[in-house]
């Protein structure tokens, strides 16, 4: 959850959208850990309960932050 939760924040993607985008590009399931073939992928009312859940608790800003902290030390 915490994966499609990025890829939500780096395309901009609704939540409808991820969902969607999840089916039509593989490379985001593959980023995600999701195998079509044996899962399915999360409905946009699941997306939306993590990302009230990360934003309740005050953790997605400060994980992002982090992550693009990383990401920028090694350049990327």
């Amino acid at each position: 959850m915490l994966r499609l939760y990025f890829i939500q924040q780096w395309s901009g993607f609704p939540d409808e959208g991820t969902e969607d985008a999840l089916y039509d590009i593989p490379i985001l399931c593959r980023f995600a850990g999701i195998d079509l073939t044996h899962e399915r992928v999360p409905d946009a009312a699941t997306l939306l309960t993590f990302r009230h859940l990360l934003e309740e608790h005050k953790l997605a800003a400060v994980m992002l932050e982090r992550i693009h902290a990383l990401l920028e030390a090694k350049g990327l």
